[in-house]
């Protein structure tokens, strides 16, 4: 089992690789929004609680989300964990870390895909995805296919998102660097950290997490 924290700004690709590794490692990614949507659905206490919360417009606590993560943990799973927009903060990070510890695991890897961020906008501005599937289209190196249906599922539904643009996207790189800086320090400290080049090809990132893997 292997558990690791896919780190990187908005864009940087984290998305196309977790999916990679639950495909081909059988690992299960943690993505904070997907637990709390599926919590808020789910009619548990937690979800309840969940649900309430946000239904008041207010933030979820750290506390919460670290109970949901513990659930999920609880489950099991074959491949190991994918912590994906989770830590965002040291006390998160310390919370995580006192969970894994408290259910025997621990942190294998801590990765971080770094990026130019001017080549990042480029990059993210001219993005789109398949509504249907997630496929992932880029204008430039993968434009949408010419008959207006994904190439990997065959549907129409072609969408981007409304804050990729170039003003939106500088605003949540701030955003990103300002909360996450200090995680670059924390986990270099602990000996977790391992950097690669984001904005490399989708396979030469893949055999560089792969190889920091062990692969």
């Amino acid at each position: 089992m292997t558990n690791i924290i896919l780190m990187g700004p908005p864009g940087a690709g984290k998305g196309t690789q977790a999916r990679h590794l639950v495909e081909t490692r059988n690992m299960v990614q943690l993505s904070t929004g997907d637990m709390l949507r599926e919590a808020q659905a789910s009619g548990t206490e937690m979800g309840k609680k969940v649900a309430a919360i946000m239904a008041e417009g207010k933030l979820v606590t750290d506390e919460i989300v670290i109970g949901l993560i513990r659930e999920k943990l609880q489950e099991g799973s074959e491949g190991g964990f994918i912590f994906d927009g989770f830590p965002r903060t040291l006390p998160q990070a310390d919370a995580l870390e006192k969970l894994l510890s408290e259910m025997g695991l621990k942190l294998d890897a801590v990765i971080e895909m770094q990026v130019d961020d001017e080549a990042l906008v480029a990059r993210i501005t001219g993005r789109s995805t398949c509504g249907d599937c997630g496929e992932v289209y880029h204008d430039a190196t993968k434009p949408w296919p010419a008959d207006g249906k994904c190439a990997n599922c065959g549907g129409g539904n072609q969408k981007r998102r409304p804050d990729d643009n170039e003003d939106s996207l500088k605003t949540r790189l701030m955003e990103y660097y300002k909360k996450t800086s200090p995680l670059i320090g924390y986990y270099w400290a602990k000996d977790n950290l391992q950097r690669l080049d984001g904005l490399a090809s989708i396979d030469e990132v893949r055999k560089s997490i792969a190889w920091i893997l062990g692969e």
